[in-house]
Formats: C-alpha cells, structure tokens, sequence
C-alpha cells in the first residue's frame, strides 16, 4: 500500500461518525436516507422562554413543521432539546457550533452577539419569547423577617445574582439610581440561580437577584420576601430567540418552522394559560401557580414573537451597562437584530395590545381563572374560598404578584397591594391616613 495513503486512512478511522449540527448524513458521507439533527438550546425553568422551549417541546409543534417538510423533500429531520440553567452555556455551544438555536435573555443575547462576532460564529436574534415593558420580569429578594427593607440597605451587604444575566443588569441599574456602586459598596457573589436560592436559605447571603421564575417560586413557598421590583426601572426586559448565522442562511426552512411552531405555542399559551402553566409545571417541577404568575392571562410576561421597537430600544440600552462590567466591547444591535426569518415564517396578523392588568384568583379545583376590576373585589371573592393562588397588580408598577405575599395598603375605603415594602411605604408617606396593614386584615376590611 502506498505510504502516503496509510495516513489517511487512519485518520477516516478516527473521524467522528455522527452528523454535526444542522447537517446531514449525506454531508458525512454516510449511507441511507439523508437525515438533519437540529439542535435547540433552551432553558426549561426560565419561564418566559417556554414558547421557543419548555412548552414548544412539550406540544411536539417543531417535530409536526419538520415532519411535514420531511414529506416535502425526502429528509428525515430530528430535533435534539438541550437543557440550561442560564443563556451562557447556549452561547458557549452555539458558537462552537453544537446548538443551532437557542433562547435566553436582554443581556446574555448582547453576549451571545459579541461571542459569535469575536469567534467568527455569528448569531442573530429573530424573535421574542416573553417581556415585560417595566422590567418587571427581575427581582431583588431577601430571606423573610430580614431587616433589610430598601435598595440602601444593601450597601456592605453580600448579594447573589449571576453575573452578565438580566437580573443582574436590574442589580447595577437599581443601585445605581439609589447612588451605591455595584462594584464597590456591595459583595457581589456570581452564581447559577438555584446556588444563590440555596445560599439566601442558609442565610450565606443578604439579598438575591434573579429573574424568572425564581422570586416568585421563592416567594411563594414562603423562603422569600421581594425587596425590589426590577419595574420600578420602567426599562422593558425581554427573552429572546437566537440562531447560528450559518444555520440561518443554510436551513432557512427549518428557521421558518421553528419561528411557525413558536408562533403555535404562543397561541397555545394565550388561549389556554391555565393549561399551559400546568403544562410547564408537570415538565419543569415548577409549582403551576409559579408558573401562572409570569406566564398567565394577566401575567408578568407578554409572550409575543415580534421584535417590537421599544424592546430593541432597550437592548441598546443594555449594552453600556454589559462594556462598564468588561463582559462585552460594542455590540452592534441593528447589525445583531433580523426580522425577516420571522416576517417570512408567520402571516397570522399581530397580537392585539396588551390590557391593563387586573386581579385574577384561581380556585382549587378549576381549570380557568376569574378577573376583577379591583383588588378589593378579589378579596371579597376570596374570603373562604378554596383559593388556589390569588394575584394582584403592584399599584405603582403593575407587576403582578401573590395577594397574600403582597404589602397591603389601606387608603380610606381603598385598598392597594404592593410587591415590595419599600414601594408601599412610599405611597404611604405621600398620602396622608394612609397605612400598611397585614393581608388578613385586607381581607377583613373587604368583606
């Protein structure tokens, strides 16, 4: 045999067998029907990324696009689900080729941007999952019975966040409109969400800040009392889609279906929200109330697939904030932002506005929710009902969050809920007769 050869042969024997990324079979030289593995990474527990995620997995809509356009041309398509805890290891992936698309949030997007720029991988972001237009979607947390009552009291104090995510960009702005240096005047412990959940328990840290869903599952099981309310900022948050230019431009078809099966899940989750959430919480062990609070009829979150110019607005915002932490140099956004997979994907007109919030009291037993014009209203129907979870609007943000965690307010004959303590005595300092009251006297008072 010839010398020459043998090295070669050597190194086809060593060459992995199985297909990359968005190609196919017949790419690798291997017999049989041309196959496609697309490789999607999401995160199961970051709740408004469920319709490009959790829920699109759980309803097959992807495998029915892919399976459809199979029949088209003769490809057997095959879809890989990655899971993650937060959107750095998608971009890791991503730009090493491995995940095609994937979803996470306003600040990691920025990274993923700025990483597949710097390692000749670039990404594009191509639709929404979930925003919400305040920020509201962030939370700082403290352990109950803290005596930390206000972003000032968090100076010298040891805080919990995962750095580059958007629940730490909410971390910097807020401290910094409350004049405290995030680098300087606070400990700031970089953490994957579920450690920094773990060190608020144990009371290794002072303050924990997150994004969804972990205040409102912290809060909920009674292991967290919310301390700031990322709407206060009034700058929209947002999770989004993001997919491997390459991929984009090669497998333009597969985006389509991707992009129209996101589409699906979102009218799935709009017209049946009590549904989805059980859904989502059956896939993620998340509490379904949990889940209900970001994801319902009058959530947190607004799921909508469009790249609505205040949320790209924002993300131009955001990027200052990511250079002043070194995490990224300049991101060019409009460069980063693509519209036209999602205007060639979907024809369905556009979601209409979205209404105000009201409160919304779920009942033990019923597969749909009712409304009410006003949080006194929702009192009164919950008084001796077998009550599931009851939600109220923060009466300065909006920002929905658990009735009977929220800070009552009574004003005369009205009643008012606040997420947070601080933004509740605020309003009682400008309103005279004003007073903080417990939930179970909000209650009593409604009846």
């Amino acid at each position: 045999m010839n010398s020459r050869i043998l090295p070669l042969l050597t190194l086809a024997l060593l060459l992995p067998l199985a297909t990359a990324c968005g190609t196919s079979s017949e790419a690798n030289g291997t017999a049989g029907p041309k196959t496609v593995t697309v490789t999607i990474g999401y995160q199961s527990k970051t709740i408004n990324t469920v319709t490009a995620g959790t829920l699109l997995r759980s309803l097959g809509y992807f495998e029915e696009e892919l399976t459809a356009r199979g029949k088209r041309d003769g490809t057997t398509y095959k879809v890989e689900w990655q899971d993650y805890a937060t959107g750095a290891p998608i971009t890791a992936q991503m730009t090493a080729g491995k995940i095609d698309i994937g979803s996470m949030g306003d600040f990691p997007l920025l990274i993923n941007a700025a990483r597949g720029k710097e390692l000749k991988h670039p990404t594009r972001l191509v639709a929404v999952t979930g925003y919400n237009l305040r920020g509201g979607l962030n939370t700082v947390v403290t352990a109950p019975g803290s005596p930390l009552k206000s972003l000032a009291d968090l100076r010298g104090k040891k805080i919990s966040t995962s750095v580059g995510s958007a629940a730490d960009g909410t971390l910097v702005r807020a401290l910094q409109r409350a004049g405290i240096d995030a680098e300087k005047d606070i400990r700031k412990l970089n953490q994957q969400p579920s450690v920094g959940a773990s060190a608020l328990t144990a009371g290794s840290v002072d303050a924990l800040s997150q994004f969804v869903a972990w205040p409102g599952q912290l809060a909920f099981e009674g292991r967290a009392t919310a301390l700031y309310d990322g709407a206060e900022l009034n700058l929209p948050t947002f999770h989004g889609v993001t997919v491997r230019q390459k991929f984009a431009e090669e497998r333009a078809g597969v985006l389509s279906d991707f992009l129209k099966a996101q589409r699906r899940a979102t009218d799935h989750l709009r017209e049946q929200p009590v549904a989805a959430a059980e859904s989502v919480a059956k896939e993620t062990g998340l509490p379904a109330e949990v889940v209900y609070l970001y994801n319902g009829a009058n959530g947190i979150a607004t799921f909508d697939p469009e790249l609505r110019p205040e949320l790209i607005a924002a993300l131009k915002q955001d990027v200052p904030v990511l250079k002043a932490a070194a995490l990224v140099g300049d991101v060019d956004v409009d460069a980063f932002v693509d519209p036209a997979p999602l205007k060639r994907a979907v024809q369905a007109p556009p979601y209409p506005p979205a209404s105000a919030v009201k409160p919304e009291l779920w009942l033990k037993g019923q597969t749909t929710t009712r409304t009410f014009e006003n949080p006194k209203e929702l009192l009164k129907a919950a008084k001796g009902a077998q009550v599931r979870a009851a939600y109220v609007p923060d009466a300065l943000t909006g920002t929905l969050w658990f009735a009977d965690k929220a800070v009552w307010v009574a004003d005369g004959a009205e009643l008012r809920a606040f997420v947070t303590p601080a933004s509740a005595q605020r309003y009682v300092d400008g309103h005279a007769g004003a007073r903080v009251i417990r939930y179970e006297d909000a209650v009593g008072l409604a009846s």
